[in-house]
C-alpha cells in the first residue's frame, strides 16, 4: 500500500512540473525552470521509492499513463488548450491500459503445465 502511496505522490510531481514545463518557455523564465527541475526530481525520487514494493512494469505504466492524462487535464484548465475527440479517445486507451495493467491473473503462469 505504501507503494501505491508514493506513487501518487509521484504523479502529482510529474503532473505540477509539466505544468512548470510549459509555464517555463524553453527555460527562458527563470522560476517555473527551477521549480520543474525541483518537481521532477521529487517526482523520480518517489517513483523510485514506489518501485520497491511495485513491479516495474505496473508502477511505471501507472506513472506514465496518469501523468499523461493529469498533463492533458492541467492543460485544459490552466493553459485553455482543447482536445479533440481523437485526444480524447486517446487517453481513454491510455487509463484503459493502466487499469488492465493491474487486473491479476488468475493463474500463475509460470508453472509448467504437463
Amino acid at each position: 500500500m505504501r507503494g501505491y502511496m508514493y506513487l501518487i505522490v509521484s504523479i502529482l510531481f510529474e503532473i505540477v512540473g509539466s505544468a512548470c514545463l510549459k509555464l517555463s518557455e524553453g527555460f527562458t523564465n527563470l522560476t517555473p525552470s527551477l521549480l520543474l527541475i525541483l518537481f521532477y526530481g521529487l517526482s523520480f525520487t518517489f517513483i523510485i521509492l514506489a518501485l520497491k514494493t511495485i513491479s516495474l512494469s505496473v508502477g511505471y505504466s501507472i506513472w506514465a499513463g496518469l501523468g499523461t492524462a493529469g498533463a492533458a487535464v492541467v492543460g485544459i484548465f490552466l493553459f485553455d488548450e482543447t482536445l479533440s475527440s481523437t485526444n480524447i479517445i486517446g487517453l481513454i486507451i491510455i487509463i484503459s491500459g493502466v487499469i488492465l495493467m493491474n487486473v491479476k491473473p488468475k493463474y500463475n503462469h509460470t508453472e509448467e503445465v504437463y
